[in-house]
């Protein structure tokens, strides 16, 4: 199977939801226009990344009743859309969160796992953290979703790929952060070699899209990118600007690298859990 993803790199307003979901139903449709069949939208897609105080505010529950989910469920009738978006959940906690949506439905949520909260970050004196990391079935496939800081921990992914996805969704609000002797932003040199690592350890896609723009003195790189199972580029390096990458995608790439390289059929997760077991019980003990 083949399949056309979008990489929506956008610059949402920060706070202005009214604008945002504007600007997500326009990339819906223009993505639309374009053949794409999986359309994917930064970390905190709908409110920008410095939400703080206006977390409550900003925050959406996840149903039909809410009219912001609402619309973004009536514009997944003709493509699958991943957003970033503040959830609510039905006692006032508040999270990082994703949501794929397919045919009028939310087949998935994930939220955030690893709240940042050191440097320029503080996300853990507004946000509950996620407790759970599960891959999902779609029309194209078993699809596991991560925010940002969780793919700097490669046990996400891990278990993502133990619970049978083959194309990894990675999207972040990623500021950047310095310059090497050759002028070029160190947060893109070590996020894209997390996601060529990502796709040659676990043989799967990698989808990445990281928004542009500014906030607060911050500023945000792009640099949205696919990556196949052998661990190579297929797009990336659009830096700072707002686009509509597309980019697409043979599925059967999973079955030949698989044979050439059978990382997955060797894998032995028997093995982790009795040694993580013998790790937490002599720390604990």
């Amino acid at each position: 199977m083949r399949i056309k993803v979008g990489l929506a790199q956008i610059y949402p307003k920060l706070g202005d939801l009214a604008y945002n979901l504007g600007t997500h139903l326009d990339y819906a449709r223009r993505a639309r226009e374009e053949g794409v069949d999986l359309l994917v939208f930064p970390e905190l897609s709908l409110t920008g990344y410095q939400v703080q105080d206006l977390v409550p505010e900003v925050a959406i529950e996840t149903d039909a009743d809410d009219k912001v989910f609402a619309e973004l469920l009536a514009a997944s009738a003709e493509i699958d859309i991943i957003f970033g978006f503040v959830r609510r959940d039905r006692r006032n906690r508040f999270y990082i969160a994703n949501a794929y949506l397919s045919g009028g439905v939310a087949l998935h949520l994930h939220h955030k796992l690893y709240l940042p909260t050191y440097a320029m970050f503080d996300e853990s004196r507004y946000f509950a953290r996620g407790n759970s990391v599960r891959a999902f079935n779609t029309r194209f496939g078993r699809l596991g979703m991560l925010i940002c800081e969780d793919f700097w921990h490669v046990s996400p992914a891990y278990l993502l790929w133990l619970d049978g996805a083959d194309i990894l969704i990675l999207n972040s609000s990623s500021p950047t952060r310095g310059l090497n002797e050759s002028d070029r932003v160190l947060s893109t040199r070590w996020v894209e070699h997390v996601n060529q690592a990502y796709g040659s350890m676990f043989t799967a896609y990698i989808l990445h899209c990281n928004r542009v723009g500014y906030e607060d003195g911050k500023n945000f790189w792009g640099g949205s990118s696919v990556v196949d199972p052998d661990g190579e580029f297929m797009t990336h390096g659009l830096y700072f600007d707002e686009a509509l990458i597309t980019q697409e995608i043979d599925l059967n790439q999973l079955h030949r690298t698989r044979a050439r390289l059978p990382l997955l059929r060797d894998e032995r997760p028997g093995l982790v859990r009795r040694e993580l077991g013998r790790i937490l019980s002599e720390n604990l003990g």
